[in-house]
């Protein structure tokens, strides 16, 4: 196999190869964390489809199952009031929407008004912005698509009965706003010991393929990364609006802050394995590297653990410990003497273990006084 060029690019093969897989780590999170949101409210659309057909004998209840889905759908956010603000924009849209085809029928001028009407009325009933979205939305919907059966009214009960079944499963089902930020923090973690695992076993063996793979992993995890991030705030927001949640405030907010910590590990760890690539490729043979690659070993025990623990909700102590004692251990000139090389990698891994050790609990002063002073 070819080695890389200046920029640490594998390979077309390898590189697709470690972006499919990532990708793949990725999408197995999102689906562990919504799939029970998936599935009720894929159950709600159909037994609001089936109160339409079977209760009202309608003969195609569409907006029975919109409404349910559009009220639900995998949001983690369930509030009542949330879900009351999209079941009740639908129907205010369908009902806005078949009252003006019902008098005045369809057409670009109708549609103009119906449009208008649903968000005025929207606008009145409540300050929020989805409820008038929806009814927009909806009001759209009824005005473009035929009439099909169920008396003049049929679609806006529709959208009502599926409004309520929205509701119903929304008040039977409550969600923990930490689960989704859990399930991707600990994919994320995960990525970043990966990284460090392969580069450790990069090191050991003078593999620049293996070290390759480590930094181009690191660069195709970074949307797992950023998924974690965006959803830890929407969760840290919902709580801060949700009473029921509060209890759950400060794990999130930590999770915030841990985010924003391990994106800082993640992109320190690949330029570490960047400069490794230099190292392995030029024949360096000190033994000092051998050392390193067992100290990066041990940072990714401790990170695996650290993500276990994230996913988990567990208190980190003992990642935090385990981090400690390895920091103890980076003395550049302890690990490498007169090896600037190696020395250089040994630096560039005492970033990456500050950041693990400050997402794992340790106040910032004291990870940075747990390293030897150089």
């Amino acid at each position: 196999m070819s080695t890389s060029d200046a920029s640490g690019a594998l390979p077309s093969l390898d590189a697709l190869r470690l972006q499919a897989g990532s990708r793949l780590r990725a999408g197995s999170a999102r689906v562990r964390a919504s799939w029970a949101l998936i599935l009720q409210a894929s159950a709600a659309a159909g037994i609001s489809y089936g109160i339409g057909l079977y209760v009202f004998g309608h003969e195609m209840p569409f907006f029975a199952p919109v409404a349910a889905w559009i009220a639900l759908g995998f949001s983690r956010d369930r509030s009542v009031r949330r879900v009351a603000e999209l079941a009740v924009g639908v129907a205010v849209g369908v009902a806005a929407g078949d009252l003006v085809v019902h008098v005045i029928g369809s057409g670009m001028w109708q549609m103009a008004l119906v449009l208008a009407a649903s968000a005025l009325v929207g606008r009145f009933l409540d300050r929020g912005a989805l409820l008038t979205t929806q009814a927009g939305v909806q009001a759209i919907v009824i005005v473009g698509l035929p009439q099909i059966g169920g008396g003049p009214f049929g679609r806006w009960i529709d959208a009502l009965v599926g409004g309520v079944v929205a509701l119903a499963v929304a008040l039977l089902t409550p969600t923990d706003p930490r689960r989704h930020p859990r399930t991707l923090a600990q994919a994320a973690v995960h990525e970043l010991s990966g990284v460090l695992d392969v580069l450790a076993r990069g090191l050991r063996t003078r593999s620049v393929e293996d070290v390759e793979a480590a930094l181009l992993t690191g660069r195709a995890s970074q949307p797992a990364l950023d998924e974690w991030r965006d959803a830890a705030r929407s969760a840290a927001e919902l709580v801060r609006l949700a009473p029921a949640h509060r209890r759950h405030r400060g794990e999130l907010d930590r999770l915030v802050v841990q985010c924003v910590l391990l994106d800082r590990a993640m992109r320190s760890a690949r330029v570490l394995a960047r400069r490794s690539i230099a190292a392995v490729d030029e024949g360096h043979v000190a033994p000092g590297l051998v050392l390193l690659a067992d100290v990066i070993a041990s940072v990714a025990r401790a990170t695996d653990d650290l993500a276990l623990a994230l996913g988990s909700g567990h208190d980190p102590r003992p990642t935090r410990e385990r981090l400690l004692d390895v920091a103890a251990a980076l003395d550049p000139h302890t690990l490498a003497p007169d090896d600037w090389q190696t020395q250089s990698l040994v630096l560039l891994l005492r970033s990456v273990v500050v950041d693990l050790l400050e997402a794992a609990g340790a106040d910032p002063a004291d990870a940075r006084t747990a390293l030897p002073e150089l």
